[in-house]
């Protein structure tokens, strides 16, 4: 083909004194040389008028108009076949099938298949945008953390502390987020992500993670990926699917990949010379050079990783969840006891009665407690704040029928010891009256009727009869127990008791307003 000829090398060959049969030697047919010599010669031009253009511009002045022709093929919108693309399930056969009904309806002649996917290609070619064949936007976003760390610097006492970087990345548009962390567990691995796709300001449907223990359990080579239970809920929170990319092979990820290093250069290096002490300020700083890494321009191609993001794939995002997603963390096999609760941190969480001797499972986070067995949740409580112990939460629903079951407060204290005496009510009554508040009253007024588990009732109120009976005003636990120890309550005790018919001294350990105000024993 004449438009082969190099047209600027045989006129510069010609000048330095080559004859046409020695041009032709160089790999060029002699009737593409004399075709080119005889369109110098007519158009009077020499190697001194082409020396500074385009070996293209040679042949255009050479062979004006050669070559140009108008297709007979209907011309579709390519940019708009590019943007089609970009959708979800949008594929060229089926943009291809689009294109010849329209041609039918329209009477023009449409291209066949081949030439249409070869023409769509030299668009992309020419207009420097990239191809849609492989990454679809609005679907993956590939998740790392950065090899290369940063530093927090003690303003005091100079001491450094190590600072990862997660790295995400939407392989379609290259749009990247990068958030400072203190360490890579999985909690830090979790807020990440949900740092992240507040970032992107939506979702997508894949998570292309490496093979990292915190996210993922095990990767066989054949069979199904093991996730670990948060990362799996925190997908499913964004209606999403992990899907690790291969075993040492980097390349299933190589968005990310190439964002990592990228990051080394765009946050890590820029800021080597800056010194930082928290990190807040440290993820305020970053968060600016991602921006500023987001809006450089693209060296081979138009726009950039911001204008891309915004025209093509924000819209295409999933939107948010309109709870946020809470970090949680699961402990297993933990026992219902008797009591009808589960014990976390040395706090006590009720689960219904029926589950009593189970093994349940908790599913633990900033705020609450829920109580699962297998995939069942039977519960939830309000979590008991950091620092308190022996903190019982319990909930009416969870206990059984009955008034057994009701909760301890001061009317079913005295209810229970006007069961065992008269005594013992005014004992019971007194405590009460001796506090502010009942409640600070209950603890003792237990402690002195649960004396009938060891003792009867009516000994019980024997000794709560011979306490009174003292000049204690108010009668506790301390007071009736060593009467009972004593056996002081027993009628047939001539220590308890005087002669028929005299009044009872108070005896034993009872001891009255004399004492403790300094007299004699």
């Amino acid at each position: 083909m004449v438009r082969k000829i190099k047209a600027k090398l045989v006129l510069r060959l010609r000048a330095e004194g080559f004859t046409g049969r020695q041009i032709a030697g160089q790999g060029m047919s002699r009737t593409s040389v004399a075709a080119v010599i005889d369109a110098a010669d007519r158009e009077g031009v020499g190697w001194d008028d082409v020396a500074e253009l385009e070996e293209a511009d040679v042949y255009a002045r050479l062979f004006p108009g050669r070559g140009e022709h108008d297709s007979v093929h209907a011309q579709p919108d390519w940019d708009g076949v590019h943007r089609e693309l970009a959708r979800v399930g949008v594929t060229l056969k089926l943009l291809h099938g689009e294109y010849v009904d329209t041609c039918r309806a329209a009477g023009s002649t449409a291209m066949g298949y081949d030439r249409f996917c070869k023409t769509y290609q030299q668009h992309v070619l020419i207009s420097g945008a990239a191809s849609r064949v492989g990454h679809k936007a609005g679907q993956t976003v590939e998740v790392d953390w950065s090899g290369k760390t940063m530093r927090l610097t003690d303003p005091v006492t100079g001491e450094q502390t190590r600072v990862y970087l997660f790295v995400g990345t939407l392989p379609f548009s290259r749009y990247s987020f990068v958030a400072p962390t203190l360490d890579m567990k999985q909690d830090t691995w979790l807020r990440a992500h949900v740092a992240m796709f507040d970032w992107f300001g939506g979702s997508v449907p894949r998570i292309v993670p490496d093979n990292l223990k915190t996210g993922v359990i095990s990767h066989p080579a054949e069979g199904e990926v093991v996730l670990n239970d948060a990362y799996r809920e925190l997908a499913a929170h964004y209606s999403a699917a992990v899907l690790p990319g291969r075993v040492k092979k980097p390349k299933d990820k190589a968005s990310v990949e190439n964002t990592v290093g990228n990051v080394a250069t765009w946050v890590i290096a820029s800021l080597r010379d800056r010194s930082f002490a928290s990190l807040p300020e440290l993820r305020a700083v970053v968060y600016e050079r991602v921006a500023a890494y987001n809006a450089e321009p693209f060296q081979k191609r138009a726009g950039s990783r911001l204008s891309v993001f915004d025209a093509e794939e924000k819209p295409l995002l999933r939107p948010l969840p309109a709870v946020p997603f809470e970090i949680s963390r699961w402990v297993y096999r933990r026992r219902v006891q008797k009591n009808g609760h589960v014990v976390f941190e040395r706090n006590f969480y009720s689960v219904p009665y029926v589950h009593i001797g189970q093994a349940v499972d908790l599913r633990v986070t900033d705020t609450t407690l829920e109580v699962f067995a297998a995939d069942e949740r039977l519960t939830s409580h309000l979590l008991a704040p950091i620092g308190v112990v022996n903190d019982y939460r319990t909930h009416d629903s969870d206990l059984p029928d009955g008034p057994q079951y009701r909760q301890w407060d001061a009317e079913r204290a005295r209810e229970w010891a006007a069961r065992v005496g008269q005594d013992t009510t005014t004992v019971i009554n007194r405590i009460f009256e001796s506090v502010p508040v009942d409640e600070q009253g209950l603890s003792a007024a237990l402690a002195v009727l649960r004396l009938t588990r060891r003792y009867s009732a009516a000994r019980v109120e024997a000794a709560a009869g011979i306490a009174l009976a003292s000049r204690v005003r108010s009668p506790r636990y301390a007071h009736l127990r060593p009467i009972l120890e004593t056996r002081q309550d027993d009628p047939g005790s001539h220590d308890a008791w005087s002669t028929p018919g005299t009044a009872a001294e108070p005896a034993g350990y009872v001891r009255g307003a004399d004492y403790y105000a300094g007299g004699t024993r």
